[in-house]
C-alpha cells in the first residue's frame, strides 16, 4: 500500500450517508468513515456504527420526565469500484436498529436505511522525492452523489415542533444530493487528510425537509509497516458538522439544526487484500436543536476486502 486516501462514502444512507445516524442530532449526524485503504481495483466491506443521544432535555441540559435516550445501531454494506485511474464509484446500503427509551419503556424501529451512490474524480495524484529524498504523495478527489428514499419515513412519528425534533426515523423519505472534496498529503509514512462535504436536501412527500448539512474533518496519521506484510495506521483528528433548521410545510422547525465539534481517534490495519479498522468520536462542544438534544460518544468498526 503506497498511500492512504480519506474517501467520503456516500455517506451511508450514508448520507449514510441519510440513515438514521445521519438524521439523529437534528441532521448533524455520523457521516464519519475514518481512513480507508486505497485498494487498486474493487473493494467490498461491512461497517458497524453505534450512536446515541438524549432528547427532550430541559433548561440548561437538565433531565426531566420527558428526557429520552435514543440509540442507533447501524450495519452497512458498502463497496467501491475503480474505473481506470481517475474515476471511482461507491455505494452504501445500511440497515438500522433504533431504540428510544423513556421512563423504562423502550420503542424500537428496525429496517433498511437510505441507500447512497456516489462518484469521484481524481484531480491530483502526485508522487515525488523531496525533503532529503523522502517520498511526498498528494491526492485530490472531487465528486458527488445521491441519497435515495429507500428508508421508511413515518410521518405519524413526526413530533410537535414545540417539544421534540423529528429524529426517530429510518430514512428521510427524500432524495438528497452530496458534493464533496477529499485531499490527502503524506510525507513518507506521516500524513494528513482533509475531507469536506455538503448535503443538499429536498422535501419528502409529506413536505418535511431536513436541513442542509455541512461537514468537514481532518486527521493526522502515521503508517507503520511490519515485516512488509502489515500496515498499521493510528490516526487522530477533529470533525465539525453544521446543519440548517428543518422545514415543515415551509416553516422553520425550532428544535432542529445546530452544530457539533467532535474529536476522533482510531486505528487501521491492512494486510494483503484485507483491512480492518475502528474509531471513537467524542463531542468537544455542541448546540443541537437549541439545547433540546445532546449527542453522546460514537463508535465505528469496519472490515474490507479487495476483490
Amino acid at each position: 500500500m503506497r498511500k492512504y486516501i480519506l474517501i467520503l462514502l456516500l455517506t451511508i444512507a450514508f448520507p449514510m450517508f441519510a440513515i438514521a445516524c445521519d438524521i439523529c442530532g437534528c441532521g448533524v449526524g455520523n457521516s464519519y468513515i475514518g481512513i480507508l485503504p486505497d485498494f487498486r481495483n474493487h473493494i467490498f466491506g461491512l461497517r458497524y456504527r453505534y450512536n446515541s443521544m438524549w432528547t427532550h432535555l430541559g433548561v440548561g441540559g437538565s433531565f426531566t420526565y420527558l428526557t429520552t435516550k435514543e440509540t442507533y445501531n447501524t450495519i452497512e454494506a458498502w463497496g467501491g469500484w475503480n474505473i481506470g485511474n481517475k474515476f471511482r464509484i461507491m455505494a452504501s446500503i445500511p440497515y438500522s436498529f433504533n431504540d428510544r427509551t423513556n421512563l423504562g419503556v423502550t420503542n424500537s424501529k428496525n429496517g433498511m436505511g437510505d441507500i447512497t451512490v456516489s462518484g469521484y474524480y481524481q484531480l491530483l495524484n502526485n508522487k515525488r522525492s523531496d525533503f532529503k529524498n523522502k517520498l511526498l504523495v498528494q491526492s485530490l478527489w472531487i465528486g458527488g452523489g445521491v441519497k435515495l428514499a429507500t428508508g421508511k419515513y413515518n410521518h405519524l412519528d413526526k413530533a410537535s415542533t414545540n417539544n421534540n425534533a423529528n429524529l426517530f426515523q429510518l430514512g428521510t423519505g427524500s432524495y438528497d444530493f452530496n458534493i464533496g472534496v477529499m485531499y490527502d498529503i503524506r510525507l513518507q509514512d506521516m500524513g494528513i487528510n482533509l475531507s469536506t462535504n455538503y448535503k443538499i436536501t429536498t422535501a419528502n412527500k409529506y413536505n418535511y425537509q431536513y436541513g442542509n448539512k455541512f461537514n468537514i474533518n481532518t486527521q493526522a496519521y502515521y503508517k507503520f509497516t511490519i515485516k512488509n506484510k502489515l500496515t498499521l495506521a493510528p490516526n487522530a483528528g477533529v470533525q465539525f458538522e453544521k446543519t440548517k433548521k428543518d422545514l415543515d410545510n415551509g416553516f422553520n422547525v425550532t428544535v432542529s439544526g445546530g452544530n457539533l465539534l467532535l474529536g476522533t481517534a482510531g486505528v487501521e490495519l491492512t494486510f494483503g487484500k484485507k483491512a480492518i479498522g475502528a474509531n471513537f468520536q467524542t463531542p468537544f462542544s455542541q448546540n443541537l436543536a437549541n439545547g433540546i438534544v445532546k449527542a453522546n460518544n460514537r463508535v465505528m468498526v469496519h472490515v474490507a476486502i479487495a476483490l
